[in-house]
């Protein structure tokens, strides 16, 4: 009779603490406040020149410099040939030892456009920008340009999407579809898959089947790059860039349909690269980044997605991919969710939304 009392005691304690960590690790995870900086016209791309400034695109063909602590924001102008069409402009940039790499829609002549990468020595007034890399062919479409840049060491990591052509991305003699490898200054590497066996593959091209790959990252705890990308209707997904591989599309629809509801393929199959997060229906995941900093410490390795659809921000735990864990930390609180960054001393984060720049930190 004791022993069955006792055991009781000691099961409601367990019961009560189990309570207790569940609300408290919730309520820790939801310990945030959303702060609003400045407005700004369709931004797409960010990253850190120091620790106060953030210098953002504006899909319109704006390049700015955001003061985090100010607020002041300064124009630069620039000489690239690009073009407002559809879902392109100016997308992803990046800053990094007094330089700026910028991905945006070049204007090709003829209503063709590619997704291009430019080069430039970093100047508050004015960034005189170098062609490193155009996706041929150019395409007539205003749809699925990708398109984010990573700097992984000496190499620089891109995404062009498919523009719209659904099995181009089978085809590695183009770039539409793919993941691009290149060095810093455009160079080719002579390890890319072209030089290792893939002799029909472009030189440039790192992975292909992939749709329209709008979030990359990577990630400081094991070195490897992320990426997310839109499905069609449904079948977005979170997966890891794989050298000389194959995602699949448009031999697979990653659980998604066309949109007019005819199938594509099934969700995956071997001989493609299984992603580690699939989402349907669609979320349409926009922005990643592998959270590395101190203000959410226990977010730490932890991947961050963010979207445009449902306009949420979700973390995912991934370290164990048989046991995916996906908590949905905000949405329907800032918007549209277009860029992720954070920042690289605090750890604080900073979003761009689809008509402003914000900030979330500690309450």
């Amino acid at each position: 009779m004791v022993e069955d009392q006792n055991f009781h005691k000691v099961k409601k304690i367990i019961y009560v603490l189990i309570l207790f960590f569940v609300f408290a690790s919730k309520s820790y995870s939801q310990n945030f406040k959303l702060e609003k900086l400045v407005n700004l016209d369709s931004p797409w791309g960010s990253s850190f020149i120091n620790s106060n400034e953030i210098i953002i695109t504006e899909k319109s063909g704006k390049i700015k410099i955001v003061n985090i602590l100010s607020r002041e924001v300064q124009e630069i102008s620039h000489q690239l040939n690009f073009v407002v069409h559809g879902q392109g402009g100016l997308l992803d940039i990046i800053h990094k030892d007094n330089n700026i790499w910028i991905s945006y829609t070049e204007d090709r002549g003829g209503y063709k456009t590619s997704t291009s990468i430019a080069k430039a020595e970093f100047n508050k007034k004015q960034l005189n920008f170098k062609n490193i890399f155009q996706a041929n062919p150019p395409i007539d479409s205003g749809y699925h340009f990708g398109s984010r840049l990573v700097i992984k060491d000496n190499f620089i990591f891109a995404s062009a999407g498919e523009r719209g052509q659904g099995m181009i991305a089978q085809d590695a003699s183009k770039h539409p579809g793919s993941i691009i490898r290149i060095h810093l200054d455009g160079s080719i590497p002579k390890d890319n898959p072209k030089f290792e066996g893939m002799v029909d593959w472009l030189p440039e091209i790192y992975q292909i089947g992939i749709r329209n790959p709008q979030g990359m990252a990577l990630s400081e705890f094991d070195g490897k790059v992320y990426m997310s990308n839109h499905g069609a209707k449904g079948g977005d997904w979170f997966g890891e860039v794989k050298k000389g591989e194959n995602y699949g599309w448009k031999i697979l629809g990653w659980g998604g349909t066309n949109y007019s509801g005819i199938p594509i393929g099934p969700k995956w199959k071997p001989g493609f690269t299984k992603a580690i997060k699939y989402w349907v229906p669609s979320i349409a995941a926009s922005a990643i980044t592998i959270y590395k900093g101190d203000e959410f410490n226990e977010w730490n390795s932890h991947a961050l997605i963010t979207s445009l659809k449902d306009k949420s921000l979700r973390k995912l735990i991934f370290d164990d991919l048989s046991n995916v864990k996906e908590e949905v930390i905000f949405k329907n609180k800032i918007g549209r969710i277009r860029d992720i960054q954070v920042h690289p001393s605090n750890g604080k984060i900073y979003f761009l939304s689809q008509d402003a720049l914000w900030l979330m930190q500690r309450k």
